[in-house]
C-alpha cells in the first residue's frame, strides 16, 4: 500500500457538488492499494501515520502526533498512487487493485485508523469523481510504502 500524507489546515472532499467530508487541522491521506496488501500492510501504515511526529510543538519542532493533538484525519482513496511511468506517456495502473480487492482494503483501514486514533476519521467515497481541496501546512508531504516500510 502506497499513502502521501499531507499535514493541512483544512482540507474537503467534494462529490457531485456536495461536501462529503472536512476537516480544519490535520492529515489528508491519500491511498493506493495493490493485490498484495493485507491486514499487515494495514496495520504498520495505520500505526506509521498515527505515530507521525509531524506537528508543531511549543517550539514550533515538529515532535507531535496527530494522535496527542486535537486534529482529524480526511482518508481518501486514490488508485492513481501505483501508477506506472516507465513506458511512454500514457500511465499503466496495472499494479493498482480492482475495486473487489481494495474496497475491502480501503474499509479494514479506516475501521484500524479509527481504533489507532481513538476517534472517528473522515473519508470520501471510494470509486466516486472527488474534488479534494486543501491547504498544505508547512508545507509537510510524506509518501510511505508499506511494501518498503519507508
Amino acid at each position: 500500500m502506497r499513502v502521501v500524507v499531507q499535514r493541512v489546515s483544512r482540507a474537503s472532499v467534494t462529490i457531485n457538488g456536495n461536501v462529503k467530508s472536512s476537516i480544519q487541522k490535520g492529515l489528508l491521506v491519500l491511498a493506493g492499494f495493490e493485490d498484495a496488501d493485507d491486514s499487515s500492510d494495514i496495520e504498520w501504515l495505520s500505526n506509521k501515520i498515527i505515530n507521525l511526529r509531524i506537528f508543531d510543538d511549543e517550539n514550533q519542532i515538529p515532535n507531535i502526533s496527530i494522535k496527542d493533538s486535537n486534529a482529524d484525519i480526511l482518508l481518501v482513496s486514490q488508485f492513481t498512487l501505483h501508477a506506472s511511468t516507465k513506458k511512454g506517456n500514457r500511465p499503466s495502473y496495472i499494479k493498482a487493485s480492482k475495486p473487489t480487492v481494495a474496497i475491502p482494503l480501503y474499509e479494514l483501514l479506516i475501521k484500524q485508523m479509527e481504533n489507532d486514533l481513538g476517534k472517528p476519521i473522515f473519508t470520501g467515497i471510494f470509486g466516486a469523481d472527488m474534488k479534494v481541496e486543501l491547504i498544505n501546512d508547512g508545507p509537510v508531504t510524506i509518501i510511505i510504502d508499506s511494501k518498503n516500510r519507508e
